[in-house]
């Protein structure tokens, strides 16, 4: 998977200079800004998160994690603003992960008890990354900066900031801190189709990220709410989708991966 270039033009929008660009899936983008910033934003949340969340040190749980984490980055190219990709487990009931600009990467306990193998993890983990890849969290936090937040493009900071919650939550981590400001239903079915790909080329059975939605289904209790009220596609509409998308990927010749679950 190549580093998606960003194609530049200059658009006056709310008095600001925003820079067009093109996601993976071919989608226009607003961005206004730099990796550099973004990066830096996402180093200060992670490690502030490590710092206000329960870190895991089971080290069977960290070795497996890590296991699948750096199968799945190790076919992601070089990034420009970092050079290893950081992985943490944080001893946490909650399913869910993240993955954060500046090569971070979060997962916690509860997660395991639904991605119940390996390939279902790295259904996950190849998700949160194509956000990353797909600049997600900058188009969230650019469209925070046009709806008149007032966050300045020039200067957003975590530390001391009165903008921090709206700056963790476009991150991705604000519902963490009762902060929710999701990505929408196009971003989440383009990580999934994205993810799929990257998880496929890293060794892992597509076919598992069907199996994986199908206990997040279970998992929920029918509690979701009706996919016109909700940002994220429904349960159903994503399993047929990355079956579809399964189906469509080629055979890749790569070892598959064994990481032991602990």
């Amino acid at each position: 998977m190549k580093r998606w270039t960003k194609v530049c033009c200059a658009a006056a929008v709310t008095a600001a200079l925003a820079a067009c660009s093109s996601s993976p899936t071919g989608r226009s983008q607003i961005i206004l800004f730099s990796d550099a910033q973004m990066s830096q934003l996402g180093a200060q949340s992670f490690e502030q998160m490590k710092q206000e969340q329960k870190v895991s040190n089971n080290k069977r749980i960290n070795e497996y994690v890590q296991c699948v984490a750096k199968a799945i980055t190790d076919h992601v190219p070089p990034q420009p603003e970092f050079a290893e990709w950081e992985v943490v487990v944080f001893d946490s009931d909650q399913v869910n992960a993240f993955a954060l600009p500046g090569g971070k990467i979060g997962v916690y306990t509860g997660l395991l008890d639904v991605a119940v193998n390996q390939d279902q993890l790295a259904t996950v983990i190849g998700h949160e990354v194509a956000h990353v890849l797909a600049d997600h969290s900058n188009e969230r936090l650019s469209q925070a900066q046009l709806a008149n937040t007032g966050l300045q493009v020039t200067s957003v900071a975590l530390g001391g900031s009165q903008y921090k919650d709206v700056t963790m939550a476009a991150l991705g981590v604000g519902v963490q801190y009762g902060v929710i400001l999701p990505y929408g239903r196009t971003q989440e079915s383009e990580a999934d189709i994205v993810g799929l790909e990257l998880m496929a080329k890293s060794g892992f059975d597509p076919y598992q990220s069907v199996e994986l939605w199908k206990n997040m289904a279970k998992a929920s209790g029918g509690n979701q709410p009706p996919e016109l009220l909700s940002t994220h596609p429904s349960h159903d509409t994503r399993i047929n989708d990355l079956k579809a998308k399964a189906d469509q990927l080629p055979a890749y010749d790569i070892n598959h991966p064994t990481c032991k679950k602990a």
